[in-house]
């Protein structure tokens, strides 16, 4: 099928003599690009840690420091509200949905691969800026260095999984990328735990760790196979058809490379991919995929928790230790439920686990939000049952979305754009994800403080809004070819509206 446009039966109908099997070499090629989730999750994980620790604090904003110590009449809620320490962490994020444009140029013209490179080359630099600051000036610096290495990759990475896995279990494969960003923020946790102990640079060591990721996709990257969707794209059908022989597992592929040659000529015509995705036939990819669903995922609150969990538990009474170790239970959570997700999502369904989601995470801020108010505000340590209870329901918040719109967020709109907008798609989809991450990251702190226990509640409202846009405009895309998952607009019950039958010689701008 040539991506966005829809094609005669026939073309439609080559999915069913699609032939592979699940090779070592496919698996391999999707555990190396997904090293990229790693870079992505180490970073959340060890950014909240680092600026909960006080000696960071007493080197880089003795002020928080201070007033971190203090126990203020005003309210618990405001104790971390600095601007300049939430620009240390969204810094990231704003360099990161600027770069992710020049990776949508080296990813469709070079491959998916050299963009995965480049990143780890960025974010390996970053990590060193970091580890070695003796000013804010040098913590910036290696903050947008680390942004542009996620801007690479998260360009790439979700792009090559949905191409390299075989249809029916595209969902499964690509949510390595989420389980290795899990994993990431696991690991930050231990790490920041570990060295929140070794004065007074143990949190030098938490940030430079960072290399090590970077570092072993960097050396992966270079023996990592380019998926076929990608040669074809550049012309290479040669190896692209080998590349598709190998990661299949057989020899006879013919319908799916049909498939590719049929997106390929089509993704050639278009000259302003950019400029196509406007283009009424992509309306629903536009709408879903590049502006819908990577707000929302930041709009659920999640980031704000993964961000600032050490900074909420100690604000809630919790020690310096507890606090982090509340962390590790919070991300081991996070991990174990994208494991559910990989291996369900397949069978259940996409808009199954979106919707399931939305309503154990909306109970569970209510809840937040009802403890908050009652019991929790001028420097008093919230009674052990309520602490109990905030953390449980936390914890519920963060399985939920671990299963869902955290992985979902990433595999959804990698599925849904035709080969001729892909990498222009997947870059409007970094650069909204970021720019929504960043603004949660500034502003979730100062939010805190002004709104309290409000905040919660307006997440909960959010998370009603965004179910709705689930369950309204989301067609099931679960086991549906990556080239013909555009044939589902055509039908749908809104989008066949917008996607209409004059589409189907339509060849873009």
């Amino acid at each position: 099928m040539a991506g966005g446009a829809f094609v005669d039966a026939e073309a439609s109908k080559r999915a069913q003599f699609y032939e592979y099997e699940i090779t070592g070499y496919c698996i391999l090629a999707c555990i190396v690009a997904a090293l990229g989730g790693a870079l992505f999750g180490y970073d959340l994980g060890v950014s909240g840690g680092v600026t909960s620790m006080d000696d960071f604090l007493k080197e880089f904003f003795p002020k928080v420091y201070t007033r971190k110590q203090e126990h203020l009449n005003e309210t618990d809620y405001c104790k971390y509200d600095n601007q300049i320490l939430t620009l240390f962490t969204s810094s990231l994020y704003f360099a990161g949905l600027i770069s992710t444009f020049a990776a949508s140029y080296v990813t469709r013209s070079k491959g998916r691969r050299a963009s995965i490179l480049t990143g780890s080359v960025s974010f390996f630099a970053g990590a060193l800026f970091n580890a070695f600051a003796k000013n804010i000036a040098m913590l910036i610096i290696g903050r947008i260095l680390l942004g542009v290495g996620i801007g690479f990759g998260n360009q790439a990475v979700p792009l090559y999984l949905s191409e390299t896995a075989p249809p029916k279990y595209r969902g499964r494969f690509n949510q390595f990328f989420q389980l290795t960003t899990c994993l990431g923020i696991l690991i930050a946790n231990i790490v920041n735990y570990l060295t929140e102990k070794i004065h007074p640079w143990g949190w030098r060591l938490s940030l430079g760790l960072a290399t090590v990721p970077a570092a072993i996709m960097f050396v992966g990257g270079i023996f990592l196979p380019e998926t076929p969707n990608s040669l074809v794209e550049q012309g290479r059908n040669e190896e692209g058809r080998i590349n598709l022989e190998k990661i299949r597992g057989t020899k006879n592929v013919d319908a799916e490379f049909a498939d590719l040659i049929e997106a390929s000529e089509a993704a050639r015509a278009v000259k302003h991919p950019f400029r196509n995705l406007l283009a009424r036939k992509n309306r629903p990819q536009l709408v879903i995929g590049a502006l819908g669903i990577p707000a929302f995922q930041q709009l659920t609150g999640m980031n704000s928790i993964l961000f600032y969990a050490p900074v909420i538990f100690q604000s809630l009474g919790f020690g310096s230790d507890a606090s982090l170790y509340s962390s590790l239970i919070t991300s081991s959570i996070l991990a174990a439920a994208t494991l559910v997700s990989m291996f369900l999502v397949d069978r259940l369904g996409r808009r199954f686990f979106f919707l399931e989601a939305g309503t154990q995470m909306i109970t569970s801020m209510v809840i937040v939000t009802i403890i908050l108010a009652l019991k929790f505000g001028h420097g008093e340590v919230l009674a052990k049952p309520y602490a109990v209870t905030l953390v449980i329901m936390i914890c519920a918040f963060v399985a939920a979305y671990g299963w869902s719109w955290g992985p979902l967020g990433w595999l959804v709109p990698s599925e849904l754009f035709p080969l001729e907008t892909r990498s222009a798609g997947q870059s409007v989809v970094v650069c909204v994800n970021l720019f929504f991450t960043a603004a949660v990251a500034q502003f979730f702190l100062v939010s805190l403080c002004h709104l309290k226990y409000g905040i919660f509640l307006l997440f909960a409202g959010l998370i009603v809004i965004m179910s709705l846009f689930i369950f309204f405009l989301l067609p099931e895309t679960k086991q549906v070819p990556i080239e013909e998952i555009s044939l589902l607009f055509k039908s749908h019950p809104f989008w066949k509206k917008y996607v209409t039958d004059s589409d189907e010689k339509s060849s873009g701008e």
